[in-house]
């Protein structure tokens, strides 16, 4: 894209509570679109972006609320795994201008790098050994999602990047992580997903900080145009 951030208009599309959402609207673009089809989350998300003029709409990736070549920017922030690929791509390539693009975007964390860490994703596992998570963001819709955007009839100029950071949270901070992860709590149900947030509490209950490395990945595809 030619234009400069201040001139981009912006959708986060399956926003959640919007923290991506208020990420990408502080970086200047001149105006901002979260869509989110779950109404618990759009409250929430509409309460912590409040003072920003960030707009909150109820749809999904398949089904945007967004006119015909209205936005240059559309991201989905670890949620694109939800969506169906072949409806979803259409809709993005819709509604995105002709060279705006599509970005696909998720934070996995290296567990394997903190002993910690690990201990309570095995504990997890013992809890359900067959547990089958949507993504990871090293697994499922991300093998090989370079090749199908690179296969789409909407986007060519597909673009890869990952990098590592390194987060400090406290204790009530990582827990909070865990408490939105939604495939997580519909597999174990709502007693088993209680049962696993307290051995998580009572395991890091002597912790001041916990290190958390993550895998930032990106994909990031231009629209071909109408």
């Amino acid at each position: 894209m030619d234009k400069p951030v201040s001139e981009l208009d912006a959708a986060d599309v399956g926003a959640g509570t919007g923290i991506w959402s208020r990420q990408v609207f502080r970086q200047g673009v001149r105006s901002l679109t979260a869509v989110e089809p779950n109404e618990d989350m759009r409250f929430h998300g509409e309460a912590d972006s409040q003072g920003l003029p960030i707009q909150w709409l109820e749809g999904s990736a398949e089904n945007v609320p967004l006119t015909d070549n209205s936005c240059d920017w559309l991201s989905m922030a670890s949620s694109f795994h939800w969506a169906d690929f072949d409806r979803a791509t259409a809709e993005f390539h819709r509604v995105l201008r002709p060279g705006g693009r599509f970005v696909a975007i998720w934070n996995p964390r290296l567990i394997e790098v903190n002993p910690l860490l690990v201990e309570i994703e095995d504990y997890l596992k013992s809890l359900k050994p067959d547990l089958k998570r949507k993504s990871s963001g090293r697994s499922g819709i991300t093998e090989g999602l370079t090749q199908r955007l690179w296969d789409s009839p909407y986007f060519n100029d597909v673009v890869y990047l990952e990098g590592r950071h390194v987060i400090e949270m406290s204790p009530e901070s990582y827990i909070g992580v865990w408490k939105s992860v939604n495939d997580l709590r519909v597999q174990l149900g709502e007693a088993g997903f209680a049962r696993f947030l307290a051995f998580v509490e009572e395991r890091i209950q002597d912790e001041t900080m916990i290190s958390a490395t993550y895998l930032t990945r990106a994909w990031s595809a231009r629209n071909r145009g109408q």
